[in-house]
């Protein structure tokens, strides 16, 4: 089932279905938000929601246009990737409120996504920090061409509150750099995440065994 967004000019995201699988939001004890790839599908990604989520988590996985969230390497200037950025957060931001909405408490909501995929979903988590699920990141990081902590830290204390965080890349991503992976987890251990970051040596740009368990396990917590 899919259930589409309102839409809007500057949202080209915003008329794309929000595709459904697992448990009911109804239902479900924990749901898992899945953000795919540039030139994926939100119903590929939803085959590693499956992998790793119980048959009791609602996984809710929002469709870019295009199949691409935006138009240029997550290490240019933000500008340059709008406005599909911020429509793609927003679609993110639409899938967890999805499950917040039908009862799902947000701490039973978990973010992952993959490539292009996982740096919206770490730079959805801070931006929009409270304490989440968890977050899998799995090769991708925080958007834009330099990284400031100070410019995701607002005025509340540990404002993700001790969620799961998890970032797995290899250390020699063709599209990733390993320093953004760090960047990466300094900004969500500055906003109270408990981060766990994975580097793997020699390893191409796709999902590895280990990273599918240590996800398959955060989700299990949930419910």
């Amino acid at each position: 089932m899919s259930r589409r967004t309102p839409h809007s000019g500057d949202d080209p995201h915003g008329d794309q279905p929000l595709v459904t699988g697992g448990a009911t939001v109804d239902e479900a004890a924990a749901a898992l938000v899945l953000v795919h790839g540039r030139g994926a599908t939100a119903r590929s990604i939803l085959g590693f929601g499956e992998e790793v989520a119980g048959d009791d988590v609602a996984l809710l996985a929002p469709q870019a246009a295009g199949n691409t969230w935006y138009p240029n390497s997550f290490l240019s200037p933000v500008a340059e990737n709008e406005p599909g950025r911020s429509s793609g957060l927003e679609a993110v931001g639409n899938a967890v409120e999805t499950a917040v909405d039908a009862g799902i408490d947000a701490e039973s909501v978990a973010v992952a996504g993959f490539s292009q995929g996982a740096c919206l979903a770490s730079e959805f988590v801070a931006r929009t920090p409270r304490r989440y699920g968890g977050l899998a990141a799995l090769s991708g990081g925080v958007i834009g061409d330099s990284v400031v902590v100070d410019d995701y830290v607002g005025d509340d204390v540990d404002p993700l509150a001790g969620t799961p965080a998890f970032l797995g890349c290899s250390d020699v991503d063709p599209h990733i750099p390993k320093e953004r992976v760090h960047e990466t987890e300094a900004v969500l251990e500055a906003l109270g995440a408990a981060v766990e970051t994975r580097l793997y040596e020699g390893m191409g740009h796709g999902i590895n065994e280990d990273e599918t368990e240590y996800v398959s396990a955060m989700i299990a917590d949930l419910s």
